[in-house]
């Protein structure tokens, strides 16, 4: 296990090294930084004097360690629009997209788990083929578009929801005021439920599709068919028996799904008005805040590779045949 999680982490470092090389040199391909920092009507001497402070006159490779020796103490540079550290900007607006993300997820996986088995048990079955056609519909339909319809339908027309807004609930938990961020919950989901079904309605379909072929799978396997010999009930041995090996590869496919969701909710959070890193960022790339944006894009590294480690190190507590240490 020990040997497992120091050959991920070793891969980690070597994927946020080309993580940083990539967002250091977007930063370039555009031409010199150093008119990002000054306005339109500085002086050539002023350009100058701006482009020697912040070091753009050096070679690339000596601004490239310069860059990552301000990671690797916690200075990822200054936002261009607030005047403050980037990472601070990132890190105030990171808890509502952690929060959309997983009110996404955990809709996902309530509609998509039992509709897979169900689809799955009913296989061949006018009721099979409803719910992949559903799924079918969810994996086609592209979320900007859901999302307007959503807000047209249920917030302007029928008025039933709020098509904009935020009640804080995860900004209230990590400053240590739990008891407030968990009363908040019940007037934060109104405001959750139109982006996040949106975000959530193509991971409940493909969830969907790829819990019913798992299932399938298992449930055509000899130690299935020796429990329903033993006389179980259909439930146990669905529910027991086949479910648990059914899930690997849901577990996979979901933990790869929290980073995506992450890091796609640009276009749902600008359509919502949503306050999150998504909008952020798409505000910052208007805005040409480059420091904001590189921030956001190594956070969002970060947090794909620590998911992905978790489900690693999960796939053995589901599997114990699965040896981490080979």
């Amino acid at each position: 296990m020990i040997g497992f999680v120091a050959r991920r982490l070793w891969q980690s470092l070597l994927v946020i090294f080309g993580v940083t090389l990539v967002t250091f040199l977007s930063m370039h391909m555009g031409g010199d930084p150093t008119y990002l920092y000054v306005n339109e009507h500085a002086s050539d001497a002023e350009i100058a004097a701006t482009r020697a402070a912040l070091g753009f006159d050096k070679p690339l490779p000596v601004q490239y360690l310069r860059y990552a020796n301000g990671l690797l103490h916690g200075d990822m540079g200054t936002s261009l629009t607030y005047r403050t550290p980037a990472v601070d900007v990132v890190l105030h607006h990171f808890p509502a997209t952690l929060e959309l993300a997983l009110f996404a997820l955990i809709v996902a996986l309530i509609f998509a788990v039992p509709l897979g088995i169900l689809a799955a048990m009913k296989r061949g079955t006018p009721l099979d083929g409803g719910i992949m056609l559903v799924a079918m519909f969810g994996q086609s339909i592209p979320s900007f578009w859901l999302g307007i319809m959503m807000i047209l339908a249920v917030g302007l027309g029928l008025r039933w929801l709020p098509i904009s807004g935020r009640v804080p609930v995860l900004d209230e938990i990590f400053a240590g005021n739990i008891a407030e961020g968990l009363a908040n919950i019940p007037h934060a989901i109104p405001y959750l439920i139109m982006p996040g079904m949106t975000i959530a309605f193509f991971t409940l379909a493909r969830t969907t599709r790829l819990v019913r072929a798992s299932m399938l799978e298992v449930l055509s396997l000899d130690y299935v068919r020796t429990a329903r010999s033993k006389g179980l009930s259909e439930l146990r041995v669905v529910g027991y028996h086949a479910m648990r090996n059914a899930m690997l590869p849901v577990v996979t496919m979901l933990g790869l799904e929290m980073g995506f969701l992450l890091s796609g909710v640009v276009v749902v959070e600008t359509i919502f008005s949503w306050p999150g890193v998504g909008r952020l960022v798409y505000n910052a790339i208007n805005h040409r805040d480059i420091p904001l944006v590189q921030t956001a894009v190594i956070l969002f590294a970060v947090t794909f590779l620590v998911l992905n480690l978790a489900v690693d190190l999960l796939y053995a507590q589901l599997d114990p045949r699965i040896r981490l240490n080979g």
